[in-house]
Parts: structure tokens; sequence; C-alpha cells
């Protein structure tokens, strides 16, 4: 049995965080036929992922927006063209096809390739991994998670959060008024979320414990997870019930096989032009791994590089193609 013909497209899109389906959109405006191919099971990079409940304040339009809401929105906007996803499947190579045509060809850690006339990298932090909570291992899964994705899978439940970060006092702002109790335990008295968020927090009189540690998850006579252990660094111990730890330590990240595709990379950012080119022939980036001088890490800057990128993709690929397509309300 013959293998089956490779996926042919105009543009290959290089992760489906929200540059990238805005991508997928704009792509479909100029009349390229577009694939979208992601590490994870998911649309929606980071914001699915981490923090889909989130409300988002800086995206234009939008007073306020719920991460979940925005994805949903960008996957609609997009459909209306048909792109192809492909998600939980990891990008692995990069080739230039060697028929004359400049088209590349990107196969896949499933052994699939897609031929694409081009590529556009849209990989926000790339590929990110979860630090763990040292004192929880065995219990991911059984009541430690990292993220929470859905809030309501936690309501009525004694909730502790591991973490001094923006996504620990997240997570506490948002738990609270579904948990049955909320408390942050943080290493130490300082911490590294925004000044307004910690203030928030303490005026919701939300229980926060500083210079301490969880040094141990006990589960009860079922096997279920039902307090954590904490000591203080003074020697101080405590118990604190918890059917959900939340350990929110950050997260290691890079750009896994992208790094080896020649596309000039300095601190696991792509170096692009004003056209968001990189350093290999037909090949852009947009979003978050997208660098150049004055850069502003926005997801509404990133819908500009999209924007951006794909119009001169559409030039590069049809020389006669005008790079400015018009206004979409005049179509």
């Amino acid at each position: 049995m013959s293998a089956p013909e490779p996926l042919s497209v105009d543009l290959l899109v290089v992760g489906a965080g929200p540059t990238g389906l805005y991508a997928a959109y704009y792509a479909g405006f100029r009349g390229l036929s577009t694939a979208i191919v992601d590490s994870l099971p998911e649309a929606g990079g980071q914001v699915t992922a981490m923090y889909p409940e989130k409300m988002i304040y800086d995206v234009a339009g939008f007073p306020a927006v719920r991460g979940r809401d925005l994805v949903k929105g960008l996957v609609e906007q997009a459909s209306q063209w048909n792109p192809t996803y492909l998600l939980g499947r990891r990008a692995q190579e990069l080739h230039t096809v060697e028929d004359g045509t400049g088209d590349l060809r990107v196969t896949l850690e499933d052994g699939a390739s897609i031929r694409a006339g081009a590529v556009l990298v849209t990989a926000g932090i790339g590929e990110f991994t979860p630090r763990p909570l040292p004192a929880g291992e065995g219990w991911l899964g059984r009541g430690l998670v990292h993220f929470v994705p859905a809030l309501d899978a936690h309501a009525g439940r004694d909730v502790v959060v591991v973490g001094g970060g923006d996504s620990a006092f997240d997570w506490v702002l948002a738990l609270r008024p579904v948990a049955a109790s909320v408390t942050l335990v943080h290493r130490r008295a300082r911490f590294r979320a925004a000044d307004s968020i910690v203030r928030q927090a303490y005026a919701e009189g939300v229980r926060v414990i500083t210079d301490a540690e969880v040094t141990a998850l006990r589960g009860d006579a079922a096997g279920e997870l039902a307090e954590v252990d904490v000591e203080l660094r003074d020697g101080t111990r405590m118990s604190l019930p918890a059917q959900t730890v939340v350990a929110a330590l950050g997260f290691t990240a890079d750009l896994g096989p992208i790094e080896s595709w020649g596309l000039g990379i300095e601190r696991r950012a792509i170096k692009v032009d004003t056209t968001m080119a990189t350093a290999r022939e037909r090949v852009y980036a947009a979003g978050d791994v997208a660098s150049y001088p004055g850069k502003v890490k926005l997801i509404a800057t990133g819908f500009g590089e999209a924007a951006t990128a794909v119009n001169n993709i559409a030039v590069a690929l049809d020389p006669s193609a005008k790079l400015f397509p018009g206004h979409s309300s005049d179509a």
C-alpha cells in the first residue's frame, strides 16, 4: 500500500496560539490555503493551557475578555476559511523541496509531512514544562495540578496554591469565589507578581502564608488528597486541608526542533526584519517568538505582526499580488 500524499498548502502556521489563529484568518482573507500545527491538543496555545479563565484587558475592542472566550472567537473567525488543524502533533524538521519551486516541507514527529509555499512560526515561548513541586511526587493528576482549565472542577474544595508569581495570584483570585477555601503558600515574603494583584488578594481576605514551603501532600483512607503539610522558616509546622494543590511555580520553555531550522535565533527568540521574515527564505515569524528592536510582547502586537507577515507572504508567493489587500470592510 503506497504512502498517502503529503498535505499541501500555501501557508503552514506553526503554533496555534492567538497570533497563529489570527494569521490563519488573515491568510484565508488573502486567498491562501492554510494548515496549523501545534504540539498541544487544543487551539489557543498558552492561553488555553495556562489561563483560560483569566480576564485579559489589553486586547483591542474588548474592555475585558476571558482567555477561553478570546480563543473561541479567534477559532470562529478563522473557520470561515476552513484551515486544517494538526493539533497534538509536533513539527520536527524543515527542508526546502528540491524541485525549483522554493516550497518547504515540514515533517511532523509522527512521520507525516506538509508541503507549504511558506511557513509562519507563531510558537510563542515554545514548548513549556511546568516546574515540579518537590513534595508532590506521585500526586500529579490525583489532586495536584499545574493549571486550572475549569474552575468548576474545584467548586466546594479546599485549595492550596503554591507560588508567588502572577499565575499563582490569578488562580487564587479566580478560585476564591467557587472553592470552599483558598490559601496561597510562598517560600519568600516578597512576590514576583504585580503589586496590584497582590494588593487585591489581601483586600479580598485571601489567606497568604509566606516564608513557608509545602513539605508533604497526604491522602485520606481512600487515597484521595486530603491535606498538605507546611513548614515555616522559623520551624513552625502546620497542616492545611486540601483536595486540590495548584503548583504555580513557573515553567521552563524552549523552541525544541525549531532551534535547528536555521532561522537566526537569539535568546529563544527568532530575529525578523520589518516584513517579519527570518534568516531562511520563505520562513516568517510573528508573536512572542519574533524579535526586533523595540519589540513589546503583547497579544495585540502579535495580531499586527501576523497581518504584516501574511501580506508579505502573499507577495512572496505571487509577485503580482498587492502588499496591501484593501480593508476587509470593503469586501
